[in-house]
């Protein structure tokens, strides 16, 4: 009876071991082809006033090494069935300039964003999401003030990547927000570069989704494999013609 309690404890110990390994992800983005080019933004008086250097569209950041930014890097098969909490601390989107700041940013469902006005003049927060369950909500933003967050929180309820959010005072305004029901994604840096953390060991797909190569195509797949060690995972975006 005692080895057999002492094997069962063992097991025990060793299950949960194994439900509690995770692993960082690390890699890089590249960018093949030849991108789109940029348009230059015609800003209004009062935007030029507030932005003066020249604006253009954020269509592709490619940096050193043709490291391909503003990609959506995430876990998109693996993980259903598994419950994740969502973090109560807001993520923060600001209209500076007369753009959106982060360009792409993410979150997970329940978790509140915060939108927030630096600009002494009018914009509006107009989401407008696709996927069924996700309500569109539109609200103005006084200058220079903070939004409330209750409005996303009640209209984006399922993953989506990525959610359209733009102002309609000013039509060049735009930001994307990828929403996930777990914690397990990025938004590769200016050179390409992403990190996820402690992601439970375990097979998955990894997807890279880059907004202007792949449109309303799902993005670029590799099937990984976590452990307890670091892993590192690479992707070519890839866009043909000129």
């Amino acid at each position: 009876m005692k080895k057999s309690s002492l094997f069962l404890s063992a097991a025990s110990v060793f299950s949960s071991l194994l439900v509690a390994t995770a692993g960082d992800i690390t890699g890089k983005v590249t960018f093949s082809g030849t991108p789109l080019p940029e348009k230059k933004i015609e800003f209004t008086d009062e935007c030029t006033k507030l932005n003066p250097a020249v604006t253009t569209t954020r269509y592709y950041m490619i940096g050193k090494d043709n490291g391909l930014g503003n990609v959506f890097v995430y876990i998109s098969k693996g993980l259903e069935g598994k419950k994740f909490e969502a973090p109560k601390t807001p993520v923060e989107i600001d209209q500076q300039g007369c753009n959106y700041e982060p360009y792409i940013v993410g979150c997970m469902v329940g978790q509140p964003i915060k939108f927030k006005n630096s600009d002494p003049l009018l914009h509006n927060v107009h989401a407008v999401p696709t996927v069924d369950g996700n309500s569109e909500f539109n609200f103005a933003e006084m200058s220079a003030g903070d939004s409330n967050d209750t409005k996303w929180l009640q209209s984006i309820t399922k993953p989506e990547v990525l959610v359209k959010v733009k102002c309609d005072v000013h039509n060049w305004m735009f930001c994307y927000v990828g929403v996930l029901d777990h914690p397990f994604f990025a938004v590769t840096d200016q050179d390409g570069n992403f990190k996820i953390a402690n992601v439970p060991a375990g097979s998955y797909t990894l997807t890279a989704y880059h907004l202007k190569t792949h449109g309303a195509e799902h993005g670029v797949d590799q099937q990984i494999t976590v452990s307890d060690q670091p892993l590192t995972v690479n992707f070519t975006v890839e866009r043909k013609g000129t």
